[in-house]
């Protein structure tokens, strides 16, 4: 028996904002998409733009939608400068204004005699809320709500700090009833998503600004990783990286599943420690992921084999969880890099310097060298520089010689100039002497880099031709379908389309 009850909307759109008018306004954007709101009382900058809200709602309550209201305390973690008997105002008039449930943290609670809660008249429905904004306390094995108990049902919000934090927090929802699960954080975001496929009562995401860390938006989590739709059967995938916030990797495959009608889900794991992240991976149901920076080269060590050219390369991108568990390696970046440059340039016998030395240029070295390309290494480690050339059978160029040394191409295999730090650039423009600049950075689109020899009349290549083609690859590998990939290009390009309007717009603002 589901605590909302059946056929409720579980994704709860979170309404937030200083005045009335800011708050009705998300009220109605949230219903497009769930008949479940939660409205932060506490977030209204006053007591005259709360009475406004609820006189408003009093007189136009939605039909059908089931209102939570929640007016946090400071010492709860919200923003209501007052006592107990202040939040619990604010509540009695939410029922009044036709709030049927209620949030009540756990400071609060403990404050009020035994029994008062279910004797004074806030909405008729409570749900007990504990919030941890440090860490993921010690959790019991399962939580109990008593069917006439002092309180409904029981919410856990708590910081992961790691993502054994996050599995914790989801084994205590699969275990309980009337319970939600919310875990908190970057580290935490996957799970959050995960929340209601472990069988959490609700998974909360806001309309507008966030009210807690790492939490996803309303159209986010419902279109783009369709939360409400997963269950124990949804195959899990993603990308473990540090950072991994800017990736598009989650809407390029995300959109293939959906075209495709797979139930499946691609997830961004903010990962920090390999072996944390493994170890989950029975757990959370994790079939294959992506593996960015820092971690290409670490997980060669714990695979249970791996593609020869990977091998070959030191790098692996793509893993494949296969049904025993055991982890099958294999790099996708090496196509991307050759599909991209063979449509601007005949690879073969042509001079090519890569300027990096990572697990990225490392793929791309070898992809080069391949397709029978003389190449060129130019690093800040030159030790590790020397080593790729030689892997590759090419030349190390220090990078006092670019100014006067000429290529077909350059490649720059750095994350500088990588969004967010965008607008710098890892080479200057009297180093740029070459036909073509390709830069395996895709977002922002035209990186710094792009821009430098555009003017010096450069033809350039965007490092989201080889994104496009390596996330189809590793779509293609995990699914063994053929990917839609008009679709999933198409997706990619509008986002970081709609993210240059905005940036430019932003830019002009400023000035």
């Amino acid at each position: 028996m589901h605590l909302f009850g059946k056929g409720i909307d579980r994704i709860c759109a979170v309404v937030a904002a200083a005045t009335a008018q800011k708050m009705i306004a998300q009220l109605r954007l949230a219903l497009r998409e769930t008949r479940t709101i939660e409205l932060r009382l506490d977030w209204l900058r006053s007591d005259v733009e709360r009475d406004r809200l609820l006189g408003w709602l009093s007189q136009k309550k939605p039909r059908g939608a089931i209102l939570v209201a929640t007016c946090r305390r400071v010492v709860g973690g919200g923003k209501l400068k007052a006592d107990a008997a202040g939040e619990l105002y604010w509540l009695v008039r939410a029922r009044s204004a036709g709030c049927q449930w209620c949030d009540l943290e756990m400071e609060t609670f403990q404050e009020l005699p035994p029994g008062f809660v279910r004797e004074y008249p806030v909405p008729e429905r409570v749900l007990l809320s504990i919030h941890d904004f440090s860490g993921t306390p010690k959790l019991p094995k399962r939580v109990r709500v008593a069917p006439q108990g002092l309180v409904d049902g029981v919410k856990i919000a708590a910081k992961a700090r790691t993502i054994a934090d996050s599995v914790r927090l989801l084994r205590l929802a699969r275990r309980s009833k009337k319970f939600v699960a919310v875990p908190m954080g970057d580290v935490g975001l996957p799970a959050r998503i995960l929340a209601l496929r472990a069988g959490s009562e609700l998974a909360y995401a806001p309309v507008a600004d966030a009210t807690a860390p790492g939490q996803v938006g309303l159209q986010e989590l419902k279109h783009l990783y369709r939360a409400h739709q997963l269950t124990g059967d949804t195959s899990v995938y993603g990308v473990i990286g540090n950072p991994v916030g800017h990736s598009l990797s989650p809407l390029l495959h995300n959109t293939g599943f959906a075209a495709q009608r797979i139930d499946a889900v691609y997830l961004p794991f903010l990962v920090q420690k390999l072996l944390d992240f493994l170890a989950a991976i029975h757990e959370l149901g994790i079939r294959g992921f992506s593996v960015t920076l820092p971690h290409k080269q670490t997980i060669l060590k714990h695979l249970k084999e791996c593609e020869p050219l990977a091998a070959q390369i030191g790098a692996v991108n793509t893993v494949l969880v296969r049904k025993n568990g055991s982890l099958y390696g294999c790099n996708t970046d090496y196509v991307g890099v050759l599909r991209a440059l063979e449509k601007n340039l005949r690879i073969r016998g042509r001079r090519a310097l890569i300027f990096g030395a990572g697990g990225s240029a490392r793929a791309a070295a070898f992809a080069l060298a391949q397709g029978g390309a003389v190449v060129s290494i130019c690093a800040r480690r030159e030790k590790t520089a020397k080593e790729l050339a030689r892997a590759v059978g090419g030349e190390v160029i220090p990078r006092t010689a670019l100014r006067s040394e000429f290529f077909d191409a350059i490649l720059n295999a750095t994350p500088v100039g990588m969004y967010p730090k965008h607008g710098v650039s890892p080479l200057k423009p009297s180093e740029l002497n070459c036909r073509i600049v390709m830069d395996l950075i895709y977002r922002p689109q035209k990186t710094e880099l792009l821009k430098l020899a555009e003017r010096k009349g450069i033809k350039t290549v965007s490092g989201v031709e080889m994104f496009l083609a390596q996330g189809i690859a590793q779509w293609e590998i995990w699914t063994e379908k053929r990917a839609p990939e008009s679709a999933m290009r198409r997706a990619v390009l509008t986002a970081l389309h709609k993210e240059e309007l905005h940036a430019a717009s932003r830019s002009r603002g400023a000035r």
